[in-house]
């Protein structure tokens, strides 16, 4: 048995800033573990959040400057963590920061470019985990739910509130996983117009009132009648979802309350429809930053009823779970193993997905 010693980095559509996760990985009796064993989120400056933020808008030219930049920047942080950390590290797994989804085109980019990423932090690197899937005809998203099988088995679902909320379970003895749609992404837009980064614990939001007008509109938006595979992003919330709250005369805190409400309608109603029929009890797991959001988990448990648990496990996994998942996938694609699903992307196949980089000295 052999134990992967893997920094996980993840960049999400909240633009929060970069996740860095220091795992163990190993694989024993057929059951894969993990441990994570440090971690760090570094903020991003405004500079780079707007440089990020807007790069779907650059030019060819600009676009791979900055896929350059920040591929020497992930690998600036990554030295600085596995030196603080001083010890020994096999590679880096990076998801990158996702600049252009459009699968139906065959498009999907992530910006941080694998071997400058290499050559800056001085170590192995796998990186570019979606392009493979899209060339197979897949939506390259989402991604987590091979983590979601290999290490959460126990929970019937597994649901992630990042800037979009995704989720994955077993159906018919295939994992199924697909983008509900909204989760911080429109709550963050909100309270960045108010002068803050986020609304600590959702009380902002649980002092305002609903907003029904909106809330139907965002319930008759076109996306939540497609089947799934389905997978959105950044562009979708900028043509359809940023219009509604421009045009709104809501305040702000009523704006955030409805969107709770919203998000929750709908992952309610994406549960409650694959719920196994039995009798017997679910339980839902909450990662990512929204399971940090006390009143978007108790409104999320009030919509969901008694017969469906939400879990919400240690902060450390709420917040790195993404990052931890591709440090999983980094090894499954060393070892030659499947690591996305066609099940979950709708793909021709399964795939080994990841291109993989060795520092080069100059």
């Amino acid at each position: 048995m052999s134990t992967y010693k893997v920094l996980g980095l993840m960049s999400g559509t909240s633009l929060d800033g970069l996740d860095i996760a220091y795992c163990h990985i190993w694989e024993e009796d057929n059951k894969w573990n993990f441990s994570i064993k440090n971690t760090a989120e570094i903020d991003y400056s405004d500079e780079m959040r707007e440089y990020l933020k807007n790069a779907i808008h650059l030019s060819e030219e600009d676009h791979d400057q900055l896929h350059k930049d920040y591929g020497i920047w992930l690998g600036q942080q990554s030295k600085l963590f596995i030196d603080e950390l001083e010890e020994e590290v096999d590679f880096i797994a990076s998801h990158g920061h996702t600049s252009h989804h459009r699968p139906e085109e065959g498009v999907t980019f992530q910006l941080g470019d694998g071997q400058l990423l290499a050559n800056t932090s001085g170590k192995q690197v796998v990186c570019d985990f979606r392009t493979k899937d899209v060339s197979l005809k897949g939506q390259g998203a989402p991604l987590v739910p091979i983590g979601d099988k290999l290490l959460f088995h126990e929970y019937d679902f597994c649901l992630n509130l990042g800037g979009i909320s995704n989720i994955s379970f077993d159906k018919d003895g295939e994992r199924i996983a697909y983008d509900i749609g909204l989760a911080n992404m429109p709550l963050n837009y909100i309270t960045h117009k108010m002068g803050l980064a986020y609304d600590a614990d959702g009380k902002i939001a649980r002092s305002g009132k609903l907003d029904n007008s909106l809330l139907q509109k965002l319930n008759s938006l076109k996306y939540y009648t497609l089947p799934y595979p389905k997978s959105t992003g950044y562009e979708w919330f900028t043509s359809e979802i940023v219009p509604l709250i421009e045009a709104s005369k809501s305040s702000n805190e009523d704006l955030l309350h409805t969107f709770i409400h919203h998000n929750c309608e709908q992952i309610a109603l994406s549960v409650r429809k694959y719920k196994n029929n039995s009798t017997s009890n679910s339980k839902l797991l909450a990662t990512g930053g929204g399971a940090l959001n006390q009143f978007f988990i108790d409104t999320l448990q009030s919509k969901l009823g008694i017969s469906i648990e939400v879990v919400v496990p240690n902060k450390t996994l709420i917040a790195y779970k993404e990052a931890l998942v591709f440090a999983l996938m980094g090894v499954l694609r060393l070892e030659g193993k499947t690591n996305v699903l066609k099940s979950v992307t709708g793909a021709t196949s399964d795939s080994c997905s990841g291109e993989v980089f060795f520092p080069i000295k100059d």
